[in-house]
């Protein structure tokens, strides 16, 4: 690639071979041109093997592979970022499948809103999976309840997440004390508004994401959810003002019913369980958390 590429897909990835051949092999088939962007992997297993396991997609991607040992997708993300020649850095996970227009349309939105953050749509691919399904339920939900006005959205995950690399670069990129998931993407956006970056969501970015889980990851994963909700609120209330983590009755109970908004929407009762669950498992891994940092 002789001259810089226009985006930088950075994919953290973690013991999820078959997952992340499928992502590259998606992104492998983008109608956008191949010279425009390049795809950067960073194996947090520090995967011996990944690179020649990963060798047929040398002729099809401009690849690059980076390895570290078990510091986390935060950091995953940053190392990415640090070898990336890209005026914008596109993040997505490895279990996702972007859409074949992913990154065209993201071009678009980026020609139009050159400074600005683009949050894209994840939909659920394991629809037949409940507690997948349940998982995006809480996601749709929080992109419901942030980013009412699309053009100043408050709320994005990094699977599906692209901004300018000068900016990511002026607000110091993703905080690698998040240990946990979640609380460094809900911190990466706080600061990039605290800059005064607008973050846009585009629903049309679309990656498509195959995250199974059963009852007792589903536990687990919003369990750790509640651990990096609490690091989060403590960072926020250091730099602004006292914050509890807690919404108001009325979050919970809109959560709780957003599921019955759906028309024809199949097992809602079921999801709704799940979702009063997700919510049980995310306060205790709250308090938990607390109670460590409390007994440092």
């Amino acid at each position: 690639m002789a001259n810089s590429p226009f985006f930088s897909v950075i994919i953290p990835t973690y013991k999820r071979r078959a997952y992340l051949r499928n992502c590259l092999e998606a992104i492998s088939q983008t109608s956008y041109h191949k010279d425009r962007f390049e795809v950067i992997v960073v194996d947090d297993s520090n995967d011996q093997g990944i690179t020649y396991f990963l060798s047929p997609f040398y002729e099809r991607l401009h690849l690059l592979i980076l390895s570290q040992k078990n510091a986390g997708p935060a950091a995953a993300r940053n190392k990415g970022s640090r070898h990336a020649r890209g005026t914008y850095l596109v993040f997505t996970d490895d279990d996702c499948v972007p859409a074949s227009n992913w990154l065209n349309t993201l071009a678009q939105r980026f020609l139009k809103t050159p400074d600005c953050a683009i949050a894209g749509k994840t939909v659920n691919a394991l629809t037949s999976n409940l507690y997948s399904t349940a998982s995006q339920h809480i996601i749709d939900y929080l992109y419901a309840y942030y980013n009412i006005d699309p053009d100043y959205a408050q709320f994005a995950v990094s699977s599906n997440f692209a901004l300018p690399a000068e900016g990511f670069d002026a607000v110091g990129g993703f905080d690698i004390n998040f240990t946990r998931p979640a609380g460094e993407d809900r911190d990466l956006c706080a600061r990039w508004r605290d800059h005064g970056f607008r973050i846009i969501y585009a629903p049309e970015v679309i990656v498509r994401h195959y995250h199974a889980l059963l009852l007792n990851s589903f536990l687990k994963q919003h369990f750790n959810y509640g651990r990096g909700a609490y690091c989060f609120h403590q960072k926020r209330s250091e730099r602004t003002c006292n914050d509890n983590g807690f919404k108001s009755l009325r979050f919970y109970i809109d959560l709780l019913s957003y599921p019955l908004s759906k028309p024809l929407f199949r097992n809602r009762l079921l999801i709704v369980m799940l979702l009063a669950l997700s919510q049980i498992s995310i306060c205790a891994g709250y308090l938990m958390e607390k109670m460590n940092q409390n007994n440092k």
